[in-house]
């Protein structure tokens, strides 16, 4: 499976979020209630947090880490996505290198390396505007 990107996308496997979220999988779905189906959605594998500007990925990425999660790495003098990553849909890309995040730019959609893309996850909100 896949997810559809829009804007600025933090992106974290699910397998991170059993690790290492206080409460795990459970809890993560219950913190973000709120916000499933409109910024937050997931398939499979990724869960998807959005933002529409950095200082709102900012908080994103700063509330993550401050649960634990290691969101960035340091190899050779440069940086890398490791538990986590952002992809801005505009650019088609991650911000930074991430090694287990795939892109297919046609659908501006991401999925966990190592998987199908098959199906993608749209947000149910707004599901024709994505397609």
């Amino acid at each position: 499976m896949a997810i559809t990107t829009d804007f600025l996308n933090f992106i974290v496997p699910i397998k991170k979020i059993h690790e290492k979220y206080p409460g795990g999988w459970e809890q993560c779905l219950k913190d973000h209630e709120e916000l499933l189906n409109g910024r937050v959605w997931y398939d499979d594998h990724l869960f998807r947090d959005g933002a529409m500007n950095g200082m709102d990925m900012e908080d994103i990425l700063k509330h993550w880490e401050a649960m634990g999660f290691e969101c960035l790495a340091q190899k050779d003098d440069k940086q890398y996505w490791k538990e986590a990553c952002v992809f801005a849909s505009g650019f088609g890309s991650t911000t930074l290198p991430c090694d287990w995040l795939e892109v297919d730019r046609k659908t501006q959609s991401v999925y966990l390396k190592g998987t199908a893309m098959g199906e993608i996850v749209y947000p149910p909100f707004n599901d024709e505007e994505f397609r």
